[in-house]
């Protein structure tokens, strides 16, 4: 049997006492998942400050048979950096390797440990009139080793990708102690399978992720944010494909309907309306430029969308004057979670995508047929209409109280996952498996269950790497 205790010795003496963290009081808070929905147990946290010393540790982990549950900012949104409930794992911070390794202008590429947190490497690339183009809510703790692990996404996807089109390389520790060095930049490599690849999105069950090369791209000269309303989501998506017909600067596409909307003018202070009139649905559009010679992104966007609202497709728009609009359009959008929750109370939440030109049949056909088959109930999405990712909210209404997410949110869960992989989709777009839809995706897709489990196995014949996740 494991002695996690035995590992803490083992570290302590060949890394020094920097490397191990074992008072209750400072494991505490990263026992328990950021929504605090999953709790865990954990002796130690492990810290160490370079590859080298992660390599020492999966070593002498392996030796020990303990299993290592990789941290970054604890940021998962599905219990992915949560250790085991019987204290078996220890965890293994990334936060000490914090460290910027290089930022190559002529390249526009950025090295960068695990550790560093996403804010971090935005400050540092705009010093070099560069930017590291993804962004999401967590951005003052999620880290560069967390993001490639969940294959992170965020609302400049439309444009850039996900982490999985931004990494361009990685070095990471594998579950016998090796390095895998995939920083030299090569554009063409031919040697077979990617491990690069197999370790963004693999929530750290195959080896822990040490740095990352990360492309950039210019830094934004100037961006402005349009707010339309439409009369639904295929309106919508109509509305982005007539745009992206004829400009390559649209970075973010988002859709939300009016009652969303409405949560937020409520429960969040200094919100306003954008528009003067209520409809069905509305979009969110943002446009940027990378220089003074481009036209102006304000100029673009009135000129894209006036033959959109003489047609009708747009019902009404109106395009930001100024960065503090901009960011106050923006502001409507972030909350709408926060907002949702103070506005109507319990409700089942679903990351789900399926192919962008489905998503709005999709998104009127599986809130018709769950409000049916649970009534009382009410169901919307909101979110990235234009990557085809959709955070898909099913409220309790006047359905139940309190009690109703343990009564029937297992029910409902079901229900969403089957129409997603009925329409050919994903049951998570952006927020990966994690503990909590680890049984679920077992139950709709055990052949792909079976072929990750294969991977694993093959890379981690001894189950070491993050147990009880994904896999």
């Amino acid at each position: 049997m494991s002695d996690p205790l035995k590992l803490v010795e083992a570290v302590r003496a060949r890394l020094g006492p920097k490397a191990v963290l074992t008072d209750p009081a400072d494991i505490e808070p990263w026992a328990t998942d950021w929504r605090g929905r999953w709790h865990g147990k954990s002796v130690a946290i492990l810290q160490p400050s370079s590859t080298e010393e992660v390599a020492a540790i999966v070593a002498l982990a392996s030796e020990n048979g303990v299993p290592l549950v990789p941290q970054g900012g604890n940021s998962s949104m599905v219990g992915g950096a949560t250790p085991p409930a019987d204290g078996s794992a220890l965890i293994l911070s990334l936060r000490r390797m914090n460290r910027i390794r290089s930022i190559d202008r002529g390249a526009m590429r950025a090295v960068a440990d695990a550790g560093v947190i996403l804010q971090s490497l935005h400050e540092a690339a705009l010093e070099h009139g560069l930017r590291f183009p993804l962004t999401l809510g967590a951005k003052g703790s999620a880290t560069v080793g967390g993001l490639i692990s969940t294959n992170a996404g965020g609302t400049q996807v439309l444009r850039f990708g996900p982490m999985r089109a931004l990494a361009d390389g990685i070095e990471a520790v594998l579950p016998d102690g090796t390095v895998h060095d995939g920083l030299t930049g090569l554009k063409k490599d031919n040697r077979g399978y990617s491990l690069d690849q197999l370790l963004v999105g693999a929530e750290g069950t195959l080896g822990i992720v040490t740095a990352a090369r990360l492309k950039l791209v210019p830094a934004i000269h100037l961006r402005a944010v349009a707010w339309l309303g439409l009369s639904s989501p295929q309106k919508a998506l109509d509305t982005l494909r007539a745009l992206e017909a004829d400009t390559d600067r649209i970075e973010g596409f988002e859709i939300l309907p009016q009652e969303s909307l409405d949560a937020a003018l409520r429960h969040i202070p200094g919100t306003r309306a954008p528009l003067d009139s209520r409809h069905e649905w509305h979009a969110l559009v943002e446009a940027t430029t990378h220089g003074a010679d481009a036209e102006p992104p304000a100029e673009l966007l009135t000129r894209l969308l006036a033959p959109l609202v003489e047609r009708g497709v747009v019902e009404n728009a109106t395009i930001s004057a100024t960065e503090a609009q901009a960011e106050a359009f923006w502001r409507i959008r972030d909350s709408l979670s926060e907002a949702e929750r103070a506005a109507f109370g319990p409700a089942t939440q679903h990351d789900i995508s399926v192919a962008v030109e489905d998503m709005p049949l999709f998104m009127a056909e599986a809130a018709a047929e769950v409000e049916r088959a649970f009534p009382g109930t009410s169901a919307s999405g909101f979110g990235h209409l234009g990557d085809g990712n959709i955070h898909f909210h099913v409220r309790a209404g006047t359905r139940g109280g309190p009690d109703w997410l343990e009564q029937e949110g297992n029910a409902v869960q079901w229900l969403v996952d089957d129409l997603v992989i009925a329409a050919g989709g994903s049951i998570s777009a952006e927020h990966g498996i994690g503990v909590m839809k680890r049984d679920e995706l077992a139950r709709l897709q055990p052949d792909r269950v079976r072929h990750l489990r294969a991977i694993k196995a093959a890379l981690d014949p001894k189950g070491l790497m993050n147990p009880g996740k994904l896999v």
